[in-house]
Protein backbone atom coordinates (compact mmCIF):
# COMPACT_ATOMS: atom_id res chain seq x y z
CA UNK A 1 0.00 0.00 0.00
CA UNK A 2 1.33 3.33 -0.98
CA UNK A 3 1.13 5.92 1.63
CA UNK A 4 0.87 9.52 0.89
CA UNK A 5 2.33 12.16 2.23
CA UNK A 6 0.39 14.63 4.01
CA UNK A 7 0.23 18.13 2.77
CA UNK A 8 1.35 20.60 4.50
CA UNK A 9 -0.45 23.50 6.16
CA UNK A 10 1.22 26.91 6.45
CA UNK A 11 1.87 27.82 9.92
CA UNK A 12 -0.40 29.42 11.51
CA UNK A 13 0.54 32.60 13.69
CA UNK A 14 -1.32 32.26 17.32
CA UNK A 15 -1.44 36.02 18.32
CA UNK A 16 -4.12 35.61 20.70
CA UNK A 17 -3.36 34.45 24.30
CA UNK A 18 -6.85 33.53 26.60
CA UNK A 19 -5.52 33.57 29.90
CA UNK A 20 -8.00 32.29 33.10
CA UNK A 21 -7.18 34.10 36.17
CA UNK A 22 -9.04 33.29 39.63
CA UNK A 23 -10.03 35.56 42.39
CA UNK A 24 -6.31 34.95 44.14
CA UNK A 25 -4.76 37.14 41.29
CA UNK A 26 -0.82 36.47 39.81
CA UNK A 27 -0.75 33.99 42.57
CA UNK A 28 -2.78 31.11 41.16
CA UNK A 29 -0.65 31.74 37.45
CA UNK A 30 1.67 29.63 36.56
CA UNK A 31 4.86 30.62 35.21
CA UNK A 32 3.83 30.41 31.68
CA UNK A 33 0.62 32.60 31.97
CA UNK A 34 2.88 35.34 34.65
CA UNK A 35 5.43 35.72 31.46
CA UNK A 36 2.98 35.87 28.83
CA UNK A 37 0.74 38.65 30.49
CA UNK A 38 4.22 40.59 31.74
CA UNK A 39 5.37 40.70 28.16
CA UNK A 40 2.05 41.56 26.16
CA UNK A 41 1.91 44.68 24.71
CA UNK A 42 -1.63 44.90 24.63
CA UNK A 43 -4.13 42.75 27.77
CA UNK A 44 -7.65 43.58 27.26
CA UNK A 45 -9.95 42.49 29.98
CA UNK A 46 -12.78 43.64 32.43
CA UNK A 47 -11.75 46.15 34.75
CA UNK A 48 -11.31 43.98 38.20
CA UNK A 49 -9.42 41.48 35.98
CA UNK A 50 -6.76 44.12 34.88
CA UNK A 51 -6.69 44.82 38.26
CA UNK A 52 -6.26 41.64 39.79
CA UNK A 53 -3.02 41.62 37.46
CA UNK A 54 -1.47 45.01 37.53
CA UNK A 55 1.30 43.75 39.23
CA UNK A 56 2.82 41.47 36.04
CA UNK A 57 1.14 44.33 33.29
CA UNK A 58 3.96 46.11 31.86
CA UNK A 59 1.96 46.85 28.17
CA UNK A 60 -1.18 48.82 27.57
CA UNK A 61 -4.80 47.97 28.65
CA UNK A 62 -7.92 47.96 27.47
CA UNK A 63 -11.14 47.38 29.59
CA UNK A 64 -14.24 45.84 27.96
CA UNK A 65 -16.64 48.34 25.99
CA UNK A 66 -20.35 48.38 26.18
CA UNK A 67 -22.02 47.02 24.12
CA UNK A 68 -19.15 43.95 24.10
CA UNK A 69 -19.30 43.77 20.64
CA UNK A 70 -17.21 46.82 20.20
CA UNK A 71 -14.60 44.93 21.95
CA UNK A 72 -14.88 41.93 20.14
CA UNK A 73 -14.05 43.83 17.37
CA UNK A 74 -11.56 45.88 18.57
CA UNK A 75 -9.58 42.57 19.29
CA UNK A 76 -10.03 41.67 15.80
CA UNK A 77 -8.57 44.58 14.67
CA UNK A 78 -5.00 43.63 16.64
CA UNK A 79 -5.15 40.06 14.23
CA UNK A 80 -1.42 39.07 13.97
CA UNK A 81 0.08 41.55 16.73
CA UNK A 82 0.65 39.87 20.03
CA UNK A 83 -2.43 40.18 22.54
CA UNK A 84 -3.91 38.77 25.62
CA UNK A 85 -7.32 38.53 27.02
CA UNK A 86 -7.66 37.70 30.54
CA UNK A 87 -10.70 35.93 31.66
CA UNK A 88 -12.96 34.78 34.77
CA UNK A 89 -11.95 30.64 35.28
CA UNK A 90 -12.60 28.75 32.02
CA UNK A 91 -12.53 31.26 28.90
CA UNK A 92 -14.77 28.56 27.10
CA UNK A 93 -17.17 27.65 29.77
CA UNK A 94 -19.72 30.46 29.17
CA UNK A 95 -16.86 32.75 28.81
CA UNK A 96 -15.45 35.22 26.47
CA UNK A 97 -13.55 32.19 24.42
CA UNK A 98 -16.65 31.44 22.84
CA UNK A 99 -17.89 35.07 21.76
CA UNK A 100 -13.78 35.59 20.92
CA UNK A 101 -14.21 32.17 18.83
CA UNK A 102 -16.96 33.13 16.08
CA UNK A 103 -14.65 35.54 15.00
CA UNK A 104 -11.26 34.48 15.26
CA UNK A 105 -10.29 30.62 14.38
CA UNK A 106 -9.28 29.02 17.53
CA UNK A 107 -6.07 28.09 15.94
CA UNK A 108 -4.75 31.42 15.94
CA UNK A 109 -5.09 31.23 19.98
CA UNK A 110 -3.25 30.13 23.05
CA UNK A 111 -5.43 29.50 25.70
CA UNK A 112 -4.40 28.92 29.34
CA UNK A 113 -7.50 28.12 31.37
CA UNK A 114 -8.08 28.39 35.19
CA UNK A 115 -10.42 26.10 37.21
CA UNK A 116 -14.33 27.84 36.69
CA UNK A 117 -16.38 29.46 39.18
CA UNK A 118 -18.24 26.03 38.54
CA UNK A 119 -15.50 24.04 39.92
CA UNK A 120 -14.68 25.53 42.63
CA UNK A 121 -17.96 25.69 43.94
CA UNK A 122 -18.35 21.67 43.15
CA UNK A 123 -14.98 21.40 45.09
CA UNK A 124 -16.39 23.18 48.20
CA UNK A 125 -19.34 21.73 48.20
CA UNK A 126 -18.41 17.81 47.52
CA UNK A 127 -20.40 17.57 44.53
CA UNK A 128 -19.26 15.15 41.57
CA UNK A 129 -20.30 17.65 38.76
CA UNK A 130 -21.16 14.71 36.08
CA UNK A 131 -24.23 15.02 38.40
CA UNK A 132 -24.88 18.40 38.57
CA UNK A 133 -27.14 20.73 36.60
CA UNK A 134 -24.46 23.73 36.22
CA UNK A 135 -26.20 26.70 34.08
CA UNK A 136 -25.78 30.72 33.80
CA UNK A 137 -28.16 33.30 34.56
CA UNK A 138 -25.39 36.02 34.15
CA UNK A 139 -27.30 38.63 32.11
CA UNK A 140 -30.21 36.03 31.06
CA UNK A 141 -33.45 35.38 32.57
CA UNK A 142 -33.13 33.38 35.80
CA UNK A 143 -36.36 31.35 34.80
CA UNK A 144 -34.18 29.70 32.71
CA UNK A 145 -33.71 27.66 36.20
CA UNK A 146 -37.49 26.09 35.65
CA UNK A 147 -37.47 23.46 33.47
CA UNK A 148 -34.57 21.83 36.52
CA UNK A 149 -36.44 22.20 38.94
CA UNK A 150 -37.07 18.48 40.19
CA UNK A 151 -36.66 17.19 43.97
CA UNK A 152 -33.28 15.64 44.43
CA UNK A 153 -31.48 17.47 42.03
CA UNK A 154 -28.71 19.54 42.44
CA UNK A 155 -27.92 22.91 40.47
CA UNK A 156 -25.35 25.27 40.53
CA UNK A 157 -26.28 28.82 38.80
CA UNK A 158 -24.17 31.40 38.44
CA UNK A 159 -26.04 34.43 38.81
CA UNK A 160 -25.75 38.20 37.38
CA UNK A 161 -25.10 40.57 40.46
CA UNK A 162 -25.40 40.22 44.21
CA UNK A 163 -29.60 40.51 43.58
CA UNK A 164 -29.30 36.96 42.29
CA UNK A 165 -29.39 35.01 45.21
CA UNK A 166 -32.46 36.61 46.51
CA UNK A 167 -34.07 36.92 43.08
CA UNK A 168 -33.71 33.11 42.97
CA UNK A 169 -34.94 32.23 45.94
CA UNK A 170 -38.17 34.04 45.35
CA UNK A 171 -38.48 32.13 42.25
CA UNK A 172 -38.28 29.16 44.45
CA UNK A 173 -40.88 30.08 47.11
CA UNK A 174 -43.00 31.03 44.82
CA UNK A 175 -43.21 27.94 42.83
CA UNK A 176 -43.22 25.71 45.60
CA UNK A 177 -39.61 24.80 46.21
CA UNK A 178 -39.63 26.88 49.33
CA UNK A 179 -37.91 24.28 51.20
CA UNK A 180 -34.92 23.84 48.96
CA UNK A 181 -31.48 24.43 50.47
CA UNK A 182 -29.99 27.01 49.14
CA UNK A 183 -26.17 27.81 49.44
CA UNK A 184 -24.61 31.16 48.39
CA UNK A 185 -20.86 30.71 47.10
CA UNK A 186 -19.22 34.55 46.82
CA UNK A 187 -15.83 35.45 45.40
CA UNK A 188 -14.38 31.66 45.50
CA UNK A 189 -11.02 31.56 45.51
CA UNK A 190 -10.08 34.95 46.58
CA UNK A 191 -9.68 36.40 49.99
CA UNK A 192 -12.93 37.36 50.31
CA UNK A 193 -14.58 33.84 49.88
CA UNK A 194 -17.63 33.24 52.03
CA UNK A 195 -20.40 30.24 51.90
CA UNK A 196 -23.59 31.32 53.27
CA UNK A 197 -26.60 28.39 53.72
CA UNK A 198 -30.43 29.12 53.88
CA UNK A 199 -33.52 27.24 53.30
CA UNK A 200 -34.82 29.07 50.50
CA UNK A 201 -38.38 29.99 52.21
CA UNK A 202 -36.09 31.97 54.74
CA UNK A 203 -34.05 33.58 52.62
CA UNK A 204 -32.45 36.49 54.66
CA UNK A 205 -28.56 36.83 53.11
CA UNK A 206 -27.80 40.45 52.39
CA UNK A 207 -25.06 42.37 51.06
CA UNK A 208 -24.01 39.58 48.96
CA UNK A 209 -21.01 39.96 46.26
CA UNK A 210 -21.78 40.64 42.61
CA UNK A 211 -19.90 37.63 41.83
CA UNK A 212 -21.43 34.48 43.33
CA UNK A 213 -22.79 30.94 42.51
CA UNK A 214 -26.34 29.76 43.92
CA UNK A 215 -25.80 25.85 44.77
CA UNK A 216 -29.31 24.63 44.84
CA UNK A 217 -30.55 21.16 47.01
CA UNK A 218 -34.46 21.31 45.05
CA UNK A 219 -37.01 20.25 47.77
CA UNK A 220 -40.42 20.03 46.70
CA UNK A 221 -43.89 21.12 48.58
CA UNK A 222 -47.21 18.82 47.75
CA UNK A 223 -48.21 20.76 44.39
CA UNK A 224 -45.28 22.47 43.69
CA UNK A 225 -44.61 23.38 39.56
CA UNK A 226 -42.72 20.47 38.27
CA UNK A 227 -42.29 20.31 34.37
CA UNK A 228 -42.62 16.41 33.56
CA UNK A 229 -39.41 15.59 31.43
CA UNK A 230 -41.85 13.62 29.04
CA UNK A 231 -44.05 15.60 26.13
CA UNK A 232 -47.41 16.25 26.64
CA UNK A 233 -47.70 18.89 29.84
CA UNK A 234 -50.80 18.80 31.58
CA UNK A 235 -53.18 21.57 30.07
CA UNK A 236 -53.66 23.04 33.61
CA UNK A 237 -50.03 23.87 33.63
CA UNK A 238 -50.56 26.42 30.32
CA UNK A 239 -52.13 30.01 30.95
CA UNK A 240 -55.27 29.49 27.86
CA UNK A 241 -58.27 30.56 26.67
CA UNK A 242 -59.16 27.23 24.89
CA UNK A 243 -57.15 27.91 22.17
CA UNK A 244 -54.27 25.16 22.94
CA UNK A 245 -53.37 21.70 21.21
CA UNK A 246 -54.71 19.17 23.99
CA UNK A 247 -52.25 17.37 26.04
CA UNK A 248 -52.24 13.89 24.02
CA UNK A 249 -53.04 15.25 20.25
CA UNK A 250 -50.06 17.72 21.51
CA UNK A 251 -47.30 14.78 22.14
CA UNK A 252 -48.25 13.12 19.24
CA UNK A 253 -47.47 16.41 17.39
CA UNK A 254 -44.34 16.90 18.83
CA UNK A 255 -43.50 13.30 18.15
CA UNK A 256 -43.98 13.75 14.63
CA UNK A 257 -42.47 16.93 14.57
CA UNK A 258 -39.17 15.19 15.58
CA UNK A 259 -36.68 17.82 16.90
CA UNK A 260 -32.95 17.55 16.62
CA UNK A 261 -29.84 19.28 18.45
CA UNK A 262 -29.82 23.07 17.29
CA UNK A 263 -33.31 23.23 15.18
CA UNK A 264 -35.66 26.13 14.27
CA UNK A 265 -39.84 25.53 14.55
CA UNK A 266 -42.06 27.79 13.14
CA UNK A 267 -45.51 27.64 15.14
CA UNK A 268 -47.59 29.11 12.81
CA UNK A 269 -51.41 29.49 15.00
CA UNK A 270 -49.40 29.61 17.74
CA UNK A 271 -52.46 29.99 20.19
CA UNK A 272 -51.03 29.42 23.94
CA UNK A 273 -47.49 28.74 22.69
CA UNK A 274 -47.55 24.83 23.70
CA UNK A 275 -46.20 23.48 20.54
CA UNK A 276 -43.72 25.86 20.87
CA UNK A 277 -42.52 25.76 24.70
CA UNK A 278 -42.81 22.20 24.77
CA UNK A 279 -40.31 22.07 21.68
CA UNK A 280 -37.94 23.96 23.13
CA UNK A 281 -38.00 21.91 26.28
CA UNK A 282 -36.49 19.09 24.88
CA UNK A 283 -33.02 20.52 24.43
CA UNK A 284 -31.64 23.85 25.35
CA UNK A 285 -30.33 24.25 21.84
CA UNK A 286 -33.47 24.54 19.90
CA UNK A 287 -35.20 27.53 19.14
CA UNK A 288 -39.00 28.41 18.19
CA UNK A 289 -40.94 31.22 16.89
CA UNK A 290 -44.38 32.04 17.85
CA UNK A 291 -46.60 33.41 15.45
CA UNK A 292 -50.20 34.61 16.49
CA UNK A 293 -52.46 37.13 14.89
CA UNK A 294 -54.10 38.22 18.33
CA UNK A 295 -52.09 40.61 20.35
CA UNK A 296 -53.99 39.22 23.58
CA UNK A 297 -53.05 35.29 22.84
CA UNK A 298 -49.06 37.00 21.96
CA UNK A 299 -48.76 38.10 25.48
CA UNK A 300 -50.20 35.02 27.05
CA UNK A 301 -47.59 33.23 25.34
CA UNK A 302 -44.70 35.81 26.79
CA UNK A 303 -46.02 34.69 30.35
CA UNK A 304 -45.83 31.28 29.22
CA UNK A 305 -42.74 31.13 28.08
CA UNK A 306 -40.95 32.47 31.11
CA UNK A 307 -43.38 30.62 33.53
CA UNK A 308 -41.61 27.64 31.34
CA UNK A 309 -38.03 28.43 31.78
CA UNK A 310 -38.22 28.99 27.77
CA UNK A 311 -38.03 32.90 27.88
CA UNK A 312 -36.06 32.95 24.33
CA UNK A 313 -38.94 31.96 22.56
CA UNK A 314 -39.52 34.21 19.68
CA UNK A 315 -42.83 35.73 19.23
CA UNK A 316 -44.45 37.34 15.89
CA UNK A 317 -47.08 39.23 16.49
CA UNK A 318 -49.15 38.81 13.00
CA UNK A 319 -51.12 37.09 10.34
CA UNK A 320 -49.61 34.38 8.57
CA UNK A 321 -48.25 33.74 5.31
CA UNK A 322 -47.91 38.08 5.03
CA UNK A 323 -45.57 37.91 8.47
CA UNK A 324 -43.03 35.12 7.01
CA UNK A 325 -41.05 36.42 4.41
CA UNK A 326 -37.86 37.55 6.40
CA UNK A 327 -38.04 35.09 9.49
CA UNK A 328 -35.57 32.56 9.79
CA UNK A 329 -35.51 29.30 7.75
CA UNK A 330 -36.77 26.83 9.70
CA UNK A 331 -36.31 22.92 10.33
CA UNK A 332 -39.92 22.04 10.98
CA UNK A 333 -42.93 23.84 10.92
CA UNK A 334 -46.45 23.28 12.52
CA UNK A 335 -49.70 24.73 11.58
CA UNK A 336 -53.04 24.57 13.76
CA UNK A 337 -54.66 27.22 14.36
CA UNK A 338 -55.45 29.37 11.21
CA UNK A 339 -53.93 26.64 8.97
CA UNK A 340 -57.34 26.55 6.68
CA UNK A 341 -56.41 28.70 4.22
CA UNK A 342 -54.17 27.05 1.44
CA UNK A 343 -52.42 30.49 1.11
CA UNK A 344 -50.65 29.43 4.88
CA UNK A 345 -49.59 26.38 3.95
CA UNK A 346 -48.10 27.02 0.88
CA UNK A 347 -45.98 29.75 2.14
CA UNK A 348 -44.89 27.37 4.84
CA UNK A 349 -43.59 24.93 2.27
CA UNK A 350 -42.27 27.32 0.53
CA UNK A 351 -39.72 29.01 3.46
CA UNK A 352 -39.39 25.09 4.78
CA UNK A 353 -35.40 24.10 4.69
CA UNK A 354 -34.72 21.20 2.48
CA UNK A 355 -35.52 17.90 4.79
CA UNK A 356 -37.32 19.80 7.03
CA UNK A 357 -40.52 18.47 8.58
CA UNK A 358 -44.17 19.81 8.45
CA UNK A 359 -46.55 18.51 10.87
CA UNK A 360 -50.07 20.24 9.93
CA UNK A 361 -53.23 19.76 12.40
CA UNK A 362 -57.14 19.76 11.18
CA UNK A 363 -60.11 19.75 13.33
CA UNK A 364 -62.60 21.72 10.73
CA UNK A 365 -63.42 19.73 7.61
CA UNK A 366 -62.00 22.58 5.37
CA UNK A 367 -58.77 22.07 6.74
CA UNK A 368 -59.08 18.26 6.34
CA UNK A 369 -59.96 18.63 2.83
CA UNK A 370 -56.83 20.89 2.43
CA UNK A 371 -54.59 18.30 3.96
CA UNK A 372 -56.03 15.57 2.15
CA UNK A 373 -55.38 17.32 -1.01
CA UNK A 374 -51.96 18.12 0.06
CA UNK A 375 -51.15 14.75 0.94
CA UNK A 376 -52.51 13.24 -2.35
CA UNK A 377 -49.76 15.71 -4.13
CA UNK A 378 -46.91 15.90 -2.10
CA UNK A 379 -47.28 12.46 -0.20
CA UNK A 380 -46.58 12.10 3.52
CA UNK A 381 -48.96 10.08 6.21
CA UNK A 382 -51.80 11.03 7.12
CA UNK A 383 -53.28 10.26 10.59
CA UNK A 384 -56.93 10.21 12.24
CA UNK A 385 -56.69 10.64 16.18
CA UNK A 386 -59.90 10.28 18.01
CA UNK A 387 -59.70 10.91 22.18
CA UNK A 388 -61.93 10.22 24.81
CA UNK A 389 -62.36 11.23 28.43
CA UNK A 390 -64.08 9.32 31.06
CA UNK A 391 -66.79 12.07 32.80
CA UNK A 392 -69.55 11.94 34.81
CA UNK A 393 -73.14 11.09 32.98
CA UNK A 394 -75.54 11.31 36.04
CA UNK A 395 -74.70 9.30 39.15
CA UNK A 396 -72.49 7.05 36.48
CA UNK A 397 -69.17 7.64 33.91
CA UNK A 398 -68.89 7.23 30.52
CA UNK A 399 -66.91 8.29 27.85
CA UNK A 400 -66.92 11.94 25.98
CA UNK A 401 -64.90 12.25 22.60
CA UNK A 402 -63.12 15.13 22.38
CA UNK A 403 -63.46 16.34 18.54
CA UNK A 404 -61.00 13.95 16.05
CA UNK A 405 -57.56 15.79 14.66
CA UNK A 406 -56.24 14.86 11.07
CA UNK A 407 -52.63 15.08 11.24
CA UNK A 408 -50.63 15.68 8.19
CA UNK A 409 -46.97 14.80 8.29
CA UNK A 410 -44.33 15.32 5.49
CA UNK A 411 -40.82 15.68 4.72
CA UNK A 412 -39.56 18.52 2.13
CA UNK A 413 -37.64 16.60 -0.31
Amino acid sequence: MRILPMAETPSVQRWLTLIGIGEDGPAGLGDEAKRLIATAPMVFGGARHLDLMSPLITGETQAWLSPFEKSVETVFARQGKPTVVLASGDPFFYGVGVTLSRRIPVAEMTVIPAPSSFSLAASRLGWPLQETTVLSVHGRPIDLIRPHLHAGRKILALTSDGKGPADLAALLQGSGFGPSKLAVLEALGGPHERISRQIAADFTLSCVNDLNICAVEVKAEAGARILPLSAGLPDELFEHDGQITKREIRAMTLSALAPRHGELLWDIGAGAGSIGIEWMLADPSLRAIAIEASSERAARIRRNAAIFGVPGLVIVEGEAPAVLPGLAAPDAIFIGGGGSDAGVLDAAIGQLRSGGRLVANAVTTEMEALLLAEQARRGGSLIRIDIARAAPVGRMTGWRPAMPVTQWSWVKP
